[in-house]
């Protein structure tokens, strides 16, 4: 009488002889899924996003203006565009100036303001607390050439409301233009950046006060620290991580602003002393087709913006590394 061996049941889902019940492969298809899975949307990226950066350093090194344009041809002049930018008087001057300096002002302002705001929604009730926080963003919802041209009329020279006040109450005998000089220029955009961009900040922050300790604000209390206090050595430690990125987001933003100067009276160019890098990089190159130095000034900014994020994310990292 002979005896049968009998093989192993098979796994289900299992190609025969593969050890362990494995296909073949399934490790690597296993190690290359994540990339699978992001490719479409890193192909779009790279394609909307990094092309288009790609053209703008290769023709930075150009001659490129309209002609070049229209004939498809390429007229490279290796570094001279960077050479007349950084030897150009208007950008030590005036058009760098004009950018960071008001980019510190414009976030010191916003985050500061964007805080006061976000302690007062803080200490009320949660019906007040919600109409106040509906109200607010109506600022951020509304578009950038929108509030541009509502502080353009609040301060018009003819019919604008601040000097019909003024000359109302006997400040002024005459309308004053705010937009010839340059400091109320910018003072000017100061009020429609910090406008649009404290609700961000407000929220952000409040979010981050909701999460502090009650018992540690108590018990600060009660040991006799004031509120100047409380804020400064509990507030501020604890939302160190939430005051960096909204302080870091705040910096990137206000050193490209465009639409806010552009569209200000003789923001366009006519007036020199309140051009700043994003609106020297549209001047230079559809104002006067020289694509190629225009490109070079989008270049720069776009490495000062790249040394804000950087900075930006090593101080993240660095605060997470420390908790």
């Amino acid at each position: 009488m002979s005896t049968v061996v009998q093989a192993p049941p098979a796994v289900p889902g299992t190609a025969p002889g593969a050890a362990g019940g494995r296909r073949p492969g399934a490790g690597l298809i296993a190690r290359i899924r994540p990339a699978l899975l992001l490719a479409p949307a890193l192909i779009v990226m790279g394609v909307l996003l990094l092309w288009p950066l790609i053209r703008v350093v290769i023709i930075s090194f150009q001659d490129y203006g309209l002609r070049e344009m229209n004939q498809g041809t390429t007229n490279f002049n290796g570094v001279d565009n960077y050479v007349e930018l950084f030897s150009s008087e208007q950008l030590w001057s005036t058009v760098l100036p004009n950018t960071v300096v008001f980019a510190i002002v414009a976030v010191v302002s916003t985050v500061a303001f964007g805080t006061a705001v976000a302690v007062l929604m803080a200490n009320l009730g949660t019906l007040w607390r919600t109409i106040v926080g509906a109200a607010i963003m109506v600022a951020w919802a509304m578009p950038a050439v929108t509030g541009t041209y509502v502080w353009m009329w609040f301060f018009d020279t003819d019919k604008g409301l601040l000097n019909t006040w003024l000359q109302g109450i006997g400040l002024q005998d005459e309308p004053f233009n705010w937009f010839t000089n340059r400091y109320t220029f910018y003072a000017v955009v100061l009020l429609n950046i910090v406008h649009h961009g404290f609700p961000f900040v407000a929220v952000t922050v409040l979010a981050g006060l909701l999460s502090v300790p009650k018992e540690m604000l108590e018990a600060a209390e009660m040991d006799g620290a004031g509120p100047w206090r409380r804020f400064w050595r509990i507030i501020v430690p604890n939302l160190r991580q939430v005051f960096t990125v909204v302080i870091i987001l705040s910096t990137i933003w206000d050193m490209k602003i465009f639409t806010q100067v552009f569209l200000m009276p003789a923001g366009d160019g006519r007036n020199r002393d309140v051009i700043n890098l994003g609106t020297w990089t549209f001047i230079q190159s559809f104002g006067q087709g020289r694509y190629g130095f225009g490109s070079a000034i989008a270049v720069v900014l776009t490495l000062l913006l790249l040394i804000v994020t950087v900075v930006y994310v090593r101080t993240l990292m660095k605060e997470e590394e420390e908790l």
